[in-house]
C-alpha cells in the first residue's frame, strides 16, 4: 500500500505491478487517521512505513487498476489547465491593484497565459480523440444538460470510477453525499465532506449552468428546494448529486441523457 505523494508514487506502483505484485494507492489522510486511532502520533519515514503496512493488513483496501499512460497524460493536462487558469486569475487581480508602470508586463503575462490555456485545451482534445472509448464516453456525458467539453474531460480524467460504482459510492467518492452527525436522540446537521474537490468544482459549474437556464427536471428540482427554504449551497449540492448519479448511470448503461 502506497500513499499519494504528488505523483511520485506512480513510478513505484508501476514497477510493483510489472513484477506482478499487488499494490494500491490510498489517500494519506486515511492513513494518518488510522495512525492516530492506534496511538501513533509521532511521524518519521520508518514509522510511516510501519503504519502503512499495519493499515494495509487491517483495512485490506480493494485493489484497483492503475490508469494507463494515456489516462495519466489526460489527467496531467486537465490539472495543468486548471493551474494556468488559477495563475491567470491571480494576475488579473494583481492588474487592478498594480502601479501603472507594472501593468504592461502583467498584461503581457496574462496574454501568454491565455495562449497556454488554449494550447493545453487543444492538447486535451487531441488526447481525447486518440481514444475511441473515451470519445464514446465523452459524447454520452455531453448529452447531459450543463456538461460541456471541459466538464466531460475533467470527469474522464479525474473520476475514472464513473459508471463502475453504485450511486451512493460515487457520491461519497466525489464528496457530495450528505453524512450523518447523529448521537443518541440528537439528530445532527447533515453535511458533505471530503472527496475530490476538482471533480466537485466541475460538477458545480455544470449544475450552475443548468440551474440558470431554468429548464429541465434538474432546474425544476432546484427551484422546488429553494422554494422550500433550502439555502443556495444545499440546493446546488443536491443538484450536483443528482447530476452525478445520472452521469454514473449513463456510463454504466451506455445510454445518453433522457
Amino acid at each position: 500500500m502506497l500513499e499519494t505523494t504528488g505523483g511520485y508514487e506512480l513510478g513505484c506502483a508501476t514497477v510493483l505491478l510489472a513484477a506482478e505484485l499487488p499494490v494500491v494507492i490510498v489517500n494519506p489522510r486515511q492513513v494518518r487517521d488510522f495512525a492516530k486511532a492506534i496511538g501513533r502520533l509521532a511521524k518519521t519515514d520508518a514509522l510511516d512505513a510501519q503504519v502503512l503496512a499495519q493499515c494495509a493488513a487491517v483495512i485490506r483496501p480493494e485493489l484497483r487498476a492503475l490508469p494507463d499512460e494515456g489516462a495519466r497524460e489526460l489527467e496531467a493536462l486537465v490539472a495543468r489547465r486548471r493551474q494556468l487558469i488559477g495563475m491567470q486569475t491571480m494576475e488579473k487581480n494583481r492588474l487592478q491593484q498594480s502601479l501603472p508602470r507594472l501593468r504592461p508586463a502583467i498584461r503581457e503575462h496574462i496574454d501568454w497565459l491565455r495562449r497556454q490555456i488554449a494550447n493545453t485545451t487543444d492538447d486535451m482534445r487531441l488526447a481525447l480523440e486518440a481514444s475511441p472509448a473515451w470519445l464514446v464516453k465523452a459524447d454520452l456525458l455531453k448529452s447531459a444538460p450543463g456538461v460541456g467539453d471541459i466538464t466531460a474531460l475533467t470527469l474522464l480524467a479525474e473520476l475514472p470510477e464513473l459508471g463502475q460504482l453504485n450511486r451512493k459510492q460515487i457520491a461519497a467518492l466525489v464528496g457530495v453525499a450528505p453524512l450523518n452527525r447523529d448521537s443518541g436522540t440528537l439528530k445532527g446537521k447533515r453535511t458533505t465532506w471530503g472527496g475530490r474537490a476538482t471533480v466537485r468544482s466541475a460538477l458545480y459549474m455544470a449544475a450552475l449552468s443548468l440551474v440558470r437556464t431554468r429548464k429541465g427536471d434538474l432546474a425544476a428540482f432546484h427551484q422546488r428546494l429553494v422554494a422550500a427554504g433550502k439555502p443556495f449551497k444545499v440546493a446546488i449540492t443536491a443538484v450536483m448529486r443528482k447530476l452525478l448519479t445520472a452521469l454514473n448511470a449513463m456510463l454504466r448503461d451506455n445510454k445518453s441523457w433522457g
